[in-house]
C-alpha cells in the first residue's frame, strides 16, 4: 500500500502546484500584459474614481438616465447573487410581472397604451447582470432622457449610436447599447 500511496500523494502535490498555482499565475500574467483593462474587469472611471464596469449593469431610475433591463440578481445587479429565472411564458406569476413592467415602461416613457415594448425592457437577461439594451429600447427612452436633460433629441440619438456595439462578426447576436457607458457619456454632455 505504501508503494501506491506515496506516488499518489506526490502526484496530488505536483498537480496542485501546477494547476492551482503556476497555471493561474501564468494566465493572469499573460492577461495583464496583453489586455490590462479587460483583465481588471473593464472598469469605468470618472474623475479618477471607479464608477462601474462596462460588463455589468447598474440600476438607473431617474428620468435623466437610460434605464437598464430588469435584473433577477439579488436586489438588482448584485454580482454575488447572479441568476436567471426558470419562469417561462406559461407561468402566470411571470406573465403578471411582465404585464406590470410593460405598463410601467409605457408610463415612464410617455408611450400610448397600445405601444409595442421591446422584450428586453421587461425581461431579465440569463445572468441578471447584462449592461446592454437593444437600440429599439434606447430609441423609445430617448425623448424622456432628452427632455429631462434639456438636450436636443438628435444629440441623444447620436450618443446612442456611439455607444451601440455591433453584433460580433456581424452575425453573432444582435446590436446592443451599453447603458452604463451611455449614461456616463450623457453626464459628460450636461
Amino acid at each position: 500500500m505504501r508503494r501506491q500511496l506515496l506516488p499518489a500523494l506526490r502526484m496530488v502535490l505536483v498537480m496542485t502546484v501546477l494547476t492551482g498555482l503556476l497555471y493561474p499565475l501564468l494566465v493572469t500574467g499573460v492577461a495583464q500584459t496583453l489586455f490590462p483593462g479587460r483583465a481588471d474587469g473593464s472598469l469605468l472611471q470618472r474623475d479618477g474614481e471607479v464608477v462601474g464596469s462596462s460588463l455589468q449593469g447598474q440600476i438607473f431610475t431617474a428620468d435623466s438616465y437610460f434605464h437598464t433591463r430588469p435584473s433577477n440578481a439579488g436586489d438588482g445587479y448584485d454580482g454575488a447573487a447572479t441568476s436567471g429565472s426558470n419562469a417561462g411564458p406559461s407561468n402566470e406569476e411571470f406573465l403578471a410581472e411582465v404585464r406590470a413592467r410593460v405598463a410601467d415602461y409605457r408610463t415612464t416613457n410617455g408611450l400610448p397604451d397600445d405601444a409595442r415594448v421591446p422584450v428586453d425592457a421587461v425581461t431579465a437577461s440569463g445572468s441578471g447582470l447584462d449592461p446592454h439594451i437593444t437600440p429599439a429600447n434606447a430609441a423609445l427612452q430617448a425623448p424622456r432622457v432628452a427632455a429631462a436633460r434639456g438636450l436636443d433629441e438628435g444629440q441623444v440619438h447620436d450618443l446612442i449610436a456611439q455607444h451601440t456595439d455591433s453584433a460580433p462578426l456581424g452575425i453573432l447576436g444582435a446590436d446592443a447599447v451599453n447603458v452604463v457607458e451611455l449614461n456616463l457619456a450623457l453626464d459628460e454632455q450636461t
